[in-house]
């Protein structure tokens, strides 16, 4: 049976806009897996419920569901392990896991701020008022002025990538040669912020600039090809 992926979306359901499903789609691109997509949207938690999720990506294979895309990765990892790795061995897993919690905490943490004001935009009503409700509620404030200050609060989140731009001067990719799940958590990030959001995050001079360039491009441009801003 086809693999298929639960994956979020708003009024464009070939514009899938998740940090996290797009983690899950450069891990079965690498492992050379197709997974059908299942669009789904804020408030359809019931679609999801028989999973145990309130949250996507949801990856279904045969009778086996798995949620959330750490743990789908290791699925993939584990249930397909003559297809190239994900983590080159399981020192390579134990560091991947640092870089999941560096991902989701510098990486996604970081980008909230800057590009949460422009999402509903991209939502059907329902979902835009359940998103505006909600993260106005985790951030304390409406979100024209969470991101107010984002084209001077931009610099620290370009300082906070130091670590990653560090370590391009040395290789190509945080998998070394070739890319690997460090970096697609990562990439998961700045994807997520192309699709919603025309707000610039890079210089063109900066490595990590010409690093997204390159997984833009993997796996015949896919990411690339998804409707986005050209930022």
């Amino acid at each position: 049976m086809p693999l298929k992926l639960f994956e979020l979306v708003g009024t464009d359901q070939a514009r899938p806009f998740s940090p996290y499903c797009w983690r899950t789609r450069m891990a079965l691109a690498h492992k050379g897996l197709g997974a059908e997509s299942i669009p789904w949207c804020f408030t359809e938690k019931q679609a999801i419920a028989p999973h145990h999720s309130e949250k996507v990506p949801v990856l279904i294979d045969g009778e086996t569901s798995v949620a959330d895309s750490w743990a789908i990765a290791n699925y993939l990892e584990d249930r397909y392990p003559e297809r190239p790795s994900l983590f080159g061995g399981e020192g390579g897993r134990a560091m991947g896991r640092m870089i999941n919690w560096w991902g989701d905490v510098a990486v996604v943490g970081g980008l909230g701020p800057l590009i949460v004001a422009d999402i509903p935009a991209h939502l059907k009503p329902v979902d835009a008022a359940y998103f505006r409700s909600s993260r106005e509620a985790r951030f304390g404030k409406p979100l024209e002025q969470v991101v107010a200050a984002r084209d001077t609060a931009v610099e620290g989140f370009r300082r906070a990538l130091d670590p990653l731009r560090l370590t391009l001067r040395t290789q190509n990719f945080l998998g070394g040669d070739a890319p690997n799940y460090a970096d697609y958590i990562v990439f998961g990030g700045f994807q997520w912020a192309r699709v919603v959001s025309p707000f610039k995050l890079l210089a063109e001079s900066d490595p990590v600039y010409a690093w997204r360039e390159k997984l833009l491009d993997a796996f015949d441009g896919m990411a690339r090809k998804s409707p986005g801003y050209e930022v």
